[in-house]
C-alpha cells in the first residue's frame, strides 16, 4: 500500500495510522498529527480504491451505501499491512492509534468493528457507523474520540449517536466532540482531539 513512515523521537510513543478522506492522499493528515503529537512516529496510508479519480479505502455503492463485501476485504488487507508494516518499520504493533477522516474515519471505524486488537485507540473525525448487525470486539481498554459536526449532512448526527451506542456498548470509552459545523475539520475539533490524547495517552 502506498505509505509514508516517519519515525518519532521515542521508541515508547504510539503510531499514528492516518487515513484520508475521499479524494485525498497520505499527505492530507499529516499537520493534524503534528498538532496532536509532533513526537509519535506516523503511519499514512493512501487508500487503493479509486471513485472517478478519487482515492478512498473501501468502494461504495452510492452516498453513504458501503460495498460490505468490499468493505470487509479492504479491512482485512489494512490489518495485515499493519502487521506487515510494524516489522519492516520496528514499531510496536500493539500500539497504534488511528487517527481517520470521514472515509479513513469510516475504515477505522471497520477496524475496531472487525479486528480485535487492531488498534489500541481511535480518533475519530466525521465518521459513519461501518457497518449494521454485528457483533463487536470487547474495547474495555480502547479509548475512542469522535469529533462531529452538527449540521453535517454527509456523516449527520444520528449517525454519530448510533456509532457512540455501538461503541459504548462493546465496552470503548468514548468521548464525542460537536462542532458547529458541517462535514469539514476545524481547527477547534483537532485541538480538542490533541487534549484527549495527551489525557489518555501521556499521562
Amino acid at each position: 500500500m502506498k505509505h509514508i513512515y516517519r519515525k518519532g523521537s521515542s521508541p515508547n510513543l504510539v503510531t499514528f495510522l492516518l487515513l484520508h478522506g475521499t479524494g485525498g492522499t497520505e499527505y492530507d493528515l499529516l499537520p493534524v498529527a503534528h498538532r496532536i503529537s509532533s513526537t509519535s512516529n506516523v503511519l499514512s496510508v493512501r487508500g487503493e480504491v479509486q471513485e472517478n479519480g478519487m482515492s478512498r479505502f473501501f468502494r461504495r455503492l452510492e452516498e453513504g451505501v458501503f460495498d460490505e463485501e468490499d468493505l470487509l476485504f479492504r479491512t482485512e488487507e489494512l490489518n495485515g499491512f499493519l502487521d506487515q508494516a510494524s516489522n519492516q518499520y520496528e514499531f510496536d504493533r500493539q500500539n497504534v492509534v488511528a487517527i481517520g477522516y470521514s472515509n479513513g474515519a469510516n475504515i477505522a471505524g471497520s477496524l475496531l468493528f472487525h479486528c480485535k486488537n487492531a488498534l489500541r485507540g481511535a480518533i475519530l473525525f466525521h465518521p459513519m457507523v461501518p457497518r449494521r448487525g454485528v457483533t463487536l470486539p470487547e474495547l474495555s481498554q480502547t479509548p475512542i474520540f469522535i469529533g462531529a459536526g452538527m449540521n453535517d449532512s454527509v456523516s449527520p448526527p444520528q449517525e454519530t449517536k448510533e456509532l457512540l451506542t455501538l461503541l459504548k456498548g462493546a465496552g470503548a470509552s468514548v468521548e464525542v466532540n460537536w462542532e458547529h459545523a458541517g462535514h469539514q475539520l476545524t481547527h477547534s475539533e483537532i485541538d480538542e482531539a490533541a487534549d484527549w490524547y495527551k489525557e489518555h495517552f501521556l499521562s
